[in-house]
């Protein structure tokens, strides 16, 4: 599974001269944990999280009370710069890595430096808890569009698939692999050991 197949898109931006009132008030009314924040030509400048919003909308005098608009703070000033991103094509196993090695909550997608959309965890989190079963029958119905009916036999263990091509057709069992990897949820697929079902 890529990148590509669980993202957001085209992903939410803000600009680096957003308003963090306005930039907490997307964040909350679209339940986003980030907004990557673009230029004038949609480029990944920086990224933005509530948590950063929220320290850019606190008065510096803890006992003066907080009314939105009292602290005029951009996005810019608090933004995450420069921002990591990942190329649409990128592996899922690859993403989690990057999530967690950077303690995000979100990831920008980029085609070269222009964000084409985003992924965060709680995406992740939907795809991974899918059952095997849920995860089989999709496979299966995506390999008798391509192959036929009772050719194939899917099993799938936490997520890895495992394929068996009545026919062991070397050409088709790379086709089965790849639609099998575009299925949410699955995390590794091939050929089942043993060669052709019988």
């Amino acid at each position: 599974m890529r990148a590509r197949d669980l993202m957001s898109s085209p992903a939410e931006t803000v600009r680096p001269w957003t308003s963090a009132d306005e930039a907490a008030g997307i964040l909350a009314g679209r339940g986003f944990p980030a907004l990557p924040v673009v230029d004038d030509d949609g480029r990944l400048v920086g990224i933005v999280t509530k948590a950063e919003l929220a320290r850019g909308r606190t008065p510096a005098e803890p006992r003066r009370p907080y009314r939105p608009g009292a602290i005029e703070t951009t996005v810019g000033a608090v933004m995450t710069s420069p921002a990591a991103g990942m190329p649409p094509g990128a592996d899922l196993a690859d993403l989690c890595r990057a999530l967690v090695d950077g303690k995000s909550q979100a990831m920008p997608i980029v085609e070269g430096s222009r964000v084409v959309g985003i992924v965060t965890r709680g995406d992740v989190v939907r795809v991974l808890a899918r059952a095997d079963t849920a995860i089989a029958a999709d496979v299966r119905h995506r390999l008798e569009v391509y192959g036929g009916t009772g050719r194939w036999k899917v099993e799938v263990h936490e997520g890895i698939v495992r394929i068996t091509d009545r026919y062991d057709d070397e050409t088709d069992r790379d086709v089965a692999t790849l639609l099998a990897l575009a299925v949410p949820g699955v995390v590794g697929a091939g050929p089942a050991d043993g060669g052709a079902g019988r």
